[in-house]
């Protein structure tokens, strides 16, 4: 977290649930923004902060924002994530990605019309089964971790 900023949980303290912080731990040490993976590590990055925007996770937002910038990815691909493909910016494997990642984080929202098995081929078409699966686990453990901070109504503010 940026050192301007401080987080208040205006509903619940996840911490308190043992269990519930273990498994979003868990995640974090395997798909989390400091984890070791083999897809480029601004890739996930920005998989991260997309699945951020989708979720409206103003904690998450904030921190993948900083993490972004830090991972080294272009200005230009961090500002205009909201709008990725309205862009020239993103590589087709990108591309592909962030399609899977949205269409994962809204499942309920993809056409039923095998809609989810082209963003899969897609995908394949880029990355191995394994980068795929990582893929899969860092989208999950977003997903995981913005619906935790939005349960628990953290909300950045300045720091006094």
């Amino acid at each position: 977290m940026a050192d301007d900023v401080q987080i208040a949980n205006r509903r619940l303290d996840a911490s308190r649930n043992e269990v519930l912080i273990g498994m979003a731990r868990m995640g974090a040490d395997a798909f989390g923004y400091t984890a070791t993976l083999r897809i480029d590590r601004g890739l996930a990055q920005l998989l991260r902060l997309r699945v951020s925007q989708l979720n409206n996770c103003t904690y998450c937002l904030n921190l993948h924002y900083q993490a972004a910038r830090g991972a080294g990815i272009p200005r230009a691909k961090i500002d205009t994530l909201t709008a990725w493909w309205e862009t020239e910016l993103y590589s087709e494997a990108e591309q592909a990605a962030l399609r899977y990642t949205e269409a994962l984080t809204r499942a309920a929202d993809t056409d039923r019309d095998a809609a989810f098995q082209r963003f899969h081929d897609a995908l394949a078409a880029h990355f191995s089964p394994e980068e795929m699966l990582e893929i899969v686990g860092v989208v999950v453990n977003m997903n995981v971790w913005t619906r935790i901070k939005l349960a628990e109504g953290a909300m950045p503010g300045l720091a006094d």
